[in-house]
């Protein structure tokens, strides 16, 4: 299936106008078609939906900051970057809330025109840094992530955090096949036998 580069006005407005006021769009115009031309920039962003998932995230809102480098190809804009900001998310062991620092890099290439090679493309001068972070962010997440790498988890009878309670134990359950001689022996602790004195007996 071909797919067309051509998008009807309103659409192209649409996203131009979204290029234009969205915090991860940088202006690249002065780089077009001048392949060896180079420029580095700084962007402190706020972080929107979607950058997490089901355990752990970015939370919606908080701040991160990328650093830039633009390069200047035939083909296109590529971009290099360097992500730092902190996850929330809770400890698949033992349940408690973590915090863990996000520091990943990414590179992609933007192309000038439309081309299946290619994953994104300049639009109206404009890179849209959106999506490429929000696919680096995701993917360098843990799938299980942890307080610490000994955490031990909750004790499976009461719950309690094992970390906070070193020498936690309870008492072995009674297997049951000796639960029937156990309750013999308190039967007989409870049965007191008189002795008999067999010479009174005779007397009498």
């Amino acid at each position: 299936m071909v797919r067309s580069a051509i998008r009807p006005r309103s659409v192209e407005s649409s996203l131009v106008s979204h290029l234009i006021q969205s915090p991860y769009t940088v202006a690249v115009y002065d780089l077009m078609h001048r392949p060896g031309e180079m420029r580095e920039k700084d962007l402190d962003v706020v972080v929107p939906e979607g950058f997490g998932n089901a355990v752990i995230g970015v939370a919606t809102g908080s701040q991160m900051h990328i650093d830039v480098r633009l390069e200047s190809l035939h083909d296109g804009i590529l971009v290099s970057g360097k992500i730092r900001a902190t996850a929330d998310g809770e400890c698949v062991r033992c349940l408690i809330e973590v915090q863990l620092p996000v520091r990943v890099e990414f590179q992609e290439l933007f192309a000038y025109s439309f081309d299946e090679a290619f994953d994104y493309t300049v639009h109206d001068d404009h890179v849209d840094l959106e999506p490429v972070v929000r696919d680096a962010v995701v993917l360098s997440l843990p799938f299980q992530p942890v307080c610490q790498e000994d955490c031990l988890g909750l004790c499976p009878e009461c719950g309690v955090r094992l970390l906070d309670n070193p020498g936690h134990e309870h008492e072995a359950p009674v297997d049951p096949r000796w639960a029937a001689l156990a309750g013999l022996d308190n039967l007989n602790d409870t049965i007191t036998t008189d002795p008999v004195d067999f010479d009174t007996e005779e007397k009498s």
